[in-house]
């Protein structure tokens, strides 16, 4: 990579190719940028549900009102006198209230209407026997029927594993495309001065010292133009919204903590990218020139 004046002729320093190789490096660097944001943004959303559905589970008891307090009232007897349970309530109306306001508004009369008793459960290090807790539940009051919040966190770990796995994908998938512009802007930077290279030869100029002035040539175009989008996507994540206290998806987009040291990552892996891509689009047009 140390400059070499004479050598750096051979490439001419602007053109279509100059800002073709910059633009890409920059555009795909941006992009890379906001896959990196998204994919763990999506992780940690799935992750923070995740958690807070661990160590809880739900009992839903639907009893006649004349045996709602009763029932209750068996339900967390039981609850108390179970292994693996650490506390154990029952929800009040305000509470109801509170859970039905985001679907139903804030003058719902929840003392009016029938609606079945929840009662919140948080476990203990090591849990119940969820299957031995529902057949005790069954016979104490039938009614009742418990979530132990499985089915939810689940498909919530999983979308987590398959947004990082996406994340990865699609910046796979961008610095691919970017090796095959530079590629390409490699091989038509070399079609356009085909002349020279043959009048390099006559003097006796290897192959490896002309290749080494393209090589050079673009990786560092290529290497400017990354930092020019690192910094381009680094502005825009503080432009999104924040993290949002009831969690709602798409918010709190960004980096967090060591986090805002990955787009830096990116402008050297892309010198990388553009070397070998250099590198091999320059042998290969040299090779078909003989």
């Amino acid at each position: 990579m140390s400059p070499d004046a004479r050598s750096d002729r051979v490439v001419p320093p602007s053109g279509h190719t100059a800002w073709l190789t910059s633009f890409t490096a920059a555009a795909m660097t941006f992009l890379c940028v906001f896959a990196m944001a998204l994919s763990l943004a999506s992780g940690r959303l799935a992750g923070r549900w995740s958690d807070a559905l661990a160590r809880t589970s739900t009992i839903r008891l639907s009893a006649p009102p004349a045996q709602m307090e009763q029932q209750t009232a068996a339900i967390l007897t039981l609850l108390a006198a179970t292994p693996g349970v650490e506390a154990a309530r029952a929800l009040t109306d305000a509470e109801n209230r509170a859970l039905l306001e985001p679907w139903f508004g804030a003058e719902l009369p929840v003392e009016e209407l029938p609606l079945p008793r929840l009662i919140e459960v948080t476990e203990a290090d090591p849990g119940y026997d969820a299957e031995g807790l529902r057949q005790r539940l069954s016979a104490e009051a039938p009614g009742a029927v418990l979530d132990d919040h499985t089915r939810w966190r689940r498909p919530l770990a999983e979308a987590a594993s398959k947004l990082r796995l996406l994340g990865l994908l699609s910046i796979v998938l961008i610095g691919t495309a970017m090796a095959a512009m530079v590629t390409l802007a490699a091989s038509a930077s070399l079609e356009a001065n085909a002349q020279v290279v043959r009048v390099l030869r006559l003097v006796g100029a290897r192959d490896q010292y002309i290749a080494r002035a393209f090589v050079r040539r673009f990786t560092l175009r290529a290497f400017a133009g990354a930092c020019v989008g690192a910094v381009a996507g680094i502005v825009g994540m503080l432009f999104l919204p924040g993290a949002d206290t009831a969690g709602a998806f798409l918010t709190g987009l960004g980096f967090t903590g060591l986090g805002w040291l990955l787009p830096f990552i990116l402008p050297p892996l892309v010198g990388l990218v553009a070397f070998f891509s250099t590198r091999y689009a320059a042998l290969r047009k040299l090779r078909e020139f003989r």
